[in-house]
């Protein structure tokens, strides 16, 4: 059978936001599997600020998508075709798929999801890296106690969401930090979140969380960095954790602005600390099981925005940066 792939590639490293020239859309035949491999249709791609950071060069995590490769970016898709003792065709199957209509090579890392116990879109929010990230983030790196307050930025989107629902499984005062009213909302009444700071309405985010965390600040999950982070800094507890798992807010810019309250770490003896969740892939497992158990029961609540049309990528990805998805951004092929 012949088939048309649709792929968006790497056509040069922006500088700031990526603009329509930075990909380049082809299309070109896709063949079958060869040993060890897998064909698969691509339905669903997961669009993640960190896409942002693989496209610039130079050392990090990952190493970074080469000028002319497919943009790198997980999805949920079924197999249509399989030289592989793993996988059998009609399977659907959770990896690193590429935007693109099909994936076709050895699916490392790749494993089995069942569509009948969750939507697909949720398996690339909740059940996904999305859940795994604030799973591992809060409870390993932000060691919450109960009673403790927690503050998270980024709140109404795929991590920060998560983070605050299972702050509160663990008995803590969450404070979220989101733009807009309706989003806002959205964290206290459908999430159970205690407060809602909405920066955009707010002139002095300082005195905000002064008001929403009288008994200071124990953990923070950062999502957005900047002028937030230092705002949050100053009002820390004695041995805080912060926890530094993204900076939304500085991806796009040339030159990054590094915390300047960082001295709070030393006078609170406090940690900030790194985050990236392929460190705990060998417990991927014993997470996904929990989390799937909290979402069955009703205690923890996923938004997926999603938008159709693998041609929208370009504009859609730039949702991410203006604050526009409202949860997990999710791309359907």
């Amino acid at each position: 059978m012949s088939r048309t792939n649709r792929q968006f590639l790497l056509a040069k490293r922006p500088s700031g936001e990526p603009t329509a020239d930075t990909f380049e859309r082809v299309e070109q035949p896709i063949g079958e599997p060869g040993a060890g491999q897998v064909l698969i249709k691509n339905l669903y791609l997961s669009l993640d600020p960190a896409m942002r950071g693989w496209m610039n060069e130079g050392k990090s995590y990952i190493k970074p998508i080469g000028i002319g490769e497919v943009i790198r970016a997980l999805g949920v898709g079924e197999v249509v075709a399989s030289n592989h003792p793993d996988f059998k065709v009609g399977d659907t199957v959770n990896g690193m798929l590429g935007i693109q209509d099909y994936y076709l090579g050895e699916p490392q890392g790749f494993y089995k999801v069942d569509p009948s116990k969750a939507s697909l879109p949720q398996y690339l929010s909740v059940l996904g890296m999305t859940g795994l990230t604030a799973y591992f983030g809060l409870l390993e790196v932000g060691e919450p106690k109960a009673g403790q307050t927690i503050v998270v930025s980024g709140a109404a989107g795929a991590v920060g969401s998560m983070v605050g629902q299972i702050g509160k499984l663990k008995a803590c005062h969450v404070v979220g930090i989101a733009g807009g009213a309706e989003k806002c909302r959205y964290l206290i009444e459908e999430l159970g979140f205690d407060a809602a700071i909405d920066y955009k309405a707010e002139p002095d985010l300082a005195a905000a969380l002064q008001r929403e965390c009288p008994n200071g600040i124990d953990v923070y999950f950062d999502n957005v960095g900047g002028p937030t982070l230092d705002a949050v800094l100053a009002q820390i507890n004695f041995r805080a954790r912060v926890v530094l798992c993204g900076a939304i807010s500085q991806y796009n810019s040339d030159k990054v602005q590094g915390p300047q309250n960082y001295l709070a770490l030393l006078s609170n003896r406090a940690r900030m600390e790194g985050f990236i969740v392929l460190d705990h892939a060998a417990r991927y497992a014993e997470a996904q099981k929990q989390l799937a158990i909290w979402l069955a029961d009703g205690q923890l609540k996923s938004r997926e925005h999603v938008v159709e049309g693998l041609d929208t990528f370009p504009e859609t990805l730039m949702k991410l940066f203006s604050g526009e998805n409202f949860g997990k951004l999710v791309l359907k092929v």
